[in-house]
């Protein structure tokens, strides 16, 4: 079975998006035939159909034209036939007239016409009834783009039994902006119509949240949202941040023929020092009249020479019957043209500008040939070319400069992220570009070529349909729970003192969506405070009220990875039924209703050679008051917290380390410990083994000392690693102290349990 397989199961899948995957092309000999287009939809979607295979419901591409349905591949193809009035006043007009430039930050214009709108409904009414007609019972529905907002709603009537998903693959205006909109409420009841709802970016799916709750009434508790009517339901709107076919575009660029036109290219541009490469679709979002402006004055002012530097632009056609797009081309190329004629000579333009698309191989080639990879859009809801950029820079050079209003840049944080809008920082952002010493683009482009090998599109995908499948679940919070008086909104959600982060508070929001979820942390330090003698820990109340709640929750399997012993942990009075439980740093496990197998009792050899090293150190240390040595199932913790005098701690634990590493030990330092064991295991194995039994299952750690940093090193992409207090760690986020954990567990508790744990 496949990953996807696993994740839909039995279900049926139709895509419904404006276009069909398919062009239509034209043969040597005059016969007419379809071949898959080269669009980022149908790349997402790839992986899908190649292992499930879909429906596939949309417009061919040509006005006026009747197709019956027809099959490529693994597609049954569905085409939906627009008008040519339907193609002026739907797709040129609402679509991209108003829609467009309103999601896109307003940029230009938009504009609001009725007749517009009422083709606009007209149009999305054709495809539901299209999808309606198409869905096997009990279907996955999966709704793409902003032309088709008003499908999920109109699905929902006229078939209830489907499961719908809706994908919005541009930005979402802020409420600010989207107040604008005539027909706001109709536009977020029709997106409202699906069970979830996906985002580029974080703060797309808070701008809808927030749209939806002012306007459609529809409140909110983390990433759901809560719907009234007579059958009261939620719906999860949360980021999703697509991406592409990564090994592909390696593959690409590994293959000498691509290598070989790399090398190519830069000869035919009189082999530059510095070659810089815009890619974009011609549009007015990309921030190509930016870019432009900003290398015109550096060669101007002589910090770059047009001698031996090129831009190239390839700037893919686009929308040319919409007259903004026709002005957008007209200011390019007369922009080019001044640069060119101000600074080229015979034989040689400092611009290259390409009006035209290119195939995957000469693009692969040109991404190679690029010293400097220049994304410079205003508003963009990825940006897949800078993720196609660095995938392709298999030698770990190269240097992307990044917009930081793209929602690429929310994961590429190790490139050069410039604010288009500031003429002066991109001019500083080029030239530190094509000035950057070698040993800065590796570390650049190592750590970019994880964050994309790691959040490739079948992940992406992978994701969007295990939200789809939660849905399934139980909702979180009963419906009738936030019906009738106001329900706490996120706003109104407090952690008591503490405020956490936005950051942190996001993640837990996708967190609590999962269907399958591990909740995850160390004990002393943690969720309980230090003291000066171990045995007087506690947890404090607020964690363990969390954690309950959460471990009572559908899909949700609470951990603790501790150094002490399990049955030292349990001393402590910490209620940990059905839990999942480590301990000796993993070398003891006890789990609850998995498959997961490790002996959790030493052996007789190893009983005696911890009980003889508890004898030698107790005899030699035990005199001190201030020391004091903890026998574990596998070994033996002396522990120096109360030892007053820094210098007389640490000649202690180096005597102590003598007998131990004589005696065969392994020793692991804590905070004022250090722990001797006979078996050699860490948290991150432990964590590893408790995730076994829900391979697909985020895992949210928190922990607080130098043992959990092994831990924090084996989390996955879609996993959260929390560090309490100070300190080097590997994970992502920090919080200073256990009243800040327990406020973090509090705040997940609520997103997903509709519980509010207070101080």
């Amino acid at each position: 079975m496949t990953e996807f397989e696993e994740i839909v199961g039995a279900r049926d899948i139709v895509v419904v998006a404006n276009r069909l995957p398919v062009d239509r092309v034209t043969a040597p000999d005059g016969d007419s035939m379809w071949q898959p287009s080269p669009g980022g939809l149908v790349t997402a979607m790839q992986p899908v159909v190649q292992q499930l295979g879909c429906s596939w419901i949309g417009w061919a591409g040509t006005a006026d034209e009747q197709l019956a349905p027809f099959t490529l591949d693994r597609m049954r193809l569905v085409p939906v036939p627009l008008s040519g009035i339907d193609v002026t006043e739907f797709y040129e007009g609402f679509s991209n007239g108003t829609l467009w430039p309103l999601y896109h930050d307003v940029i230009v214009p938009p504009e609001y016409h009725r007749e517009w709108w009422d083709r606009y409904v007209a149009v999305n009414r054709r495809f539901a009834e299209a999808a309606a007609a198409e869905a096997p019972r009990g279907a996955l529905i999966w709704v793409h783009d902003y032309q088709l907002q008003l499908v999920p709603a109109m699905l929902r009537e006229l078939r209830p039994d489907l499961i719908i998903a809706f994908y919005l693959h541009i930005p979402f205006p802020a409420r600010s902006l989207f107040a604008q909109l005539p027909w706001r409420r109709r536009i977020l009841e029709g997106m409202l119509g699906a069970d979830v709802i996906g985002f580029q970016r974080e703060q797309d799916a808070a701008n809808f949240r927030a749209a939806a709750e002012r306007y459609a009434q529809a409140p909110s508790h983390g990433n759901r949202l809560y719907l009234g009517g007579d059958t009261p339901r939620t719906a999860i709107a949360q980021e999703f941040p697509i991406s592409i076919d990564t090994a592909t575009f390696a593959d690409l660029a590994a293959r000498p023929t691509v290598q070989t036109r790399a090398r190519e290219i830069r000869a035919e541009l009189g082999n530059p020092h510095t070659l810089l490469l815009g890619v974009d679709r011609l549009d007015y979002t990309k921030g190509i009249r930016h870019r432009l402006k900003a290398f015109a004055e550096l060669l101007g002012e002589g910090e770059l020479s047009p001698d031996d530097t090129v831009l190239v632009q390839v700037a893919t056609p686009s929308r040319e019957r919409v007259a903004a797009y026709r002005q957008l081309r007209g200011e390019v190329e007369t922009t080019v043209g001044r640069i060119n004629g101000d600074h080229g000579a015979i034989g040689h333009t400092p611009v290259v500008y390409l009006h035209q698309a290119f195939s995957r191989e000469e693009m692969a080639a040109l991404y190679l040939a690029a010293d400097v990879a220049v994304v410079t859009a205003l508003r963009d809801g990825m940006n897949l070319v800078a993720k196609e950029y660095v995938a392709c820079r298999h030698d770990n050079t190269g240097v992307l400069l990044l917009s930081e209003f793209t929602g690429a840049a929310d994961e590429l944080s190790d490139a050069l992220l410039v604010n288009p809008h500031d003429i002066e920082g991109l001019k500083a952002g080029v030239l530190r570009a094509a000035h950057m010493p070698e040993r800065e683009q590796h570390r650049r482009m190592r750590a970019l070529r994880a964050a994309v090998h790691e959040n490739d599109v079948a992940h992406w995908a992978a994701s969007f349909l295990r939200a789809v499948g939660s849905i399934e679940r139980t909702d979180a919070v009963p419906a009738d729970s936030v019906r009738g008086s106001e329900p706490p909104s996120d706003q109104m959600l407090t952690t008591g003192p503490i405020l956490l982060p936005s950051r942190v508070s996001g993640q837990l929001r996708r967190l609590a969506t999962a269907p399958e979820l591990i909740v995850a942390c160390d004990f002393d330090g943690t969720v309980a405070p230090i003291v000066r003698r171990p045995s007087d820990a506690r947890i404090l109340d607020r964690a363990q009220r969390a954690l309950t709640a959460l471990h009572d929750a559908p899909g949700a399997h609470v951990a603790v990875l501790t150094g002490r012993s399990v049955q030292g942990l349990l001393d402590t009075g910490i209620a940990a039924d059905g839990w999942l439980l480590a301990g000796s740093h993993g070398a003891e496990v006890r789990t609850t209703g998995s498959s997961a197998r490790q002996p959790s009792t030493p052996s007789d050899e190893e009983t005696q050679r911890v009980t003889a090293l508890q004898r030698r150190l107790e005899r030699v240390f035990g005199h001190d008051h201030e020391v004091e040595v903890e026998r574990k199932p596998f070994g033996v913790a002396l522990h120096t917290r109360r030892v007053s005098n820094a210098e007389h701690a640490a000649e202690i634990v180096d005597a102590a380390s003598a007998f131990a590493q004589q005696a065969g030990f392994a020793m692991r330092d804590g905070k004022q410990v250090r722990e001797f064991s006979v078996r050699v295991s860490d948290k991150g194995q432990a964590l590893e083994l408790l995730r076994a039994p829900f391979p697909g299952a985020p895992v949210l750690f928190l922990g607080d000392d130098l043992t959990d940093e092994d831990a924090f090193r084996v989390l996955r992409r879609d996993d959260v690693g929390v560090k309490i207090g100070p300190g080097e760690t590997a994970a992502r986020m920090r919080l200073p102290d256990p009243d800040a954990a327990a406020a973090l567990l509090a705040r997940l508790a609520v997103f997903r349990c509709g519980i509010v744990i207070g101080d």
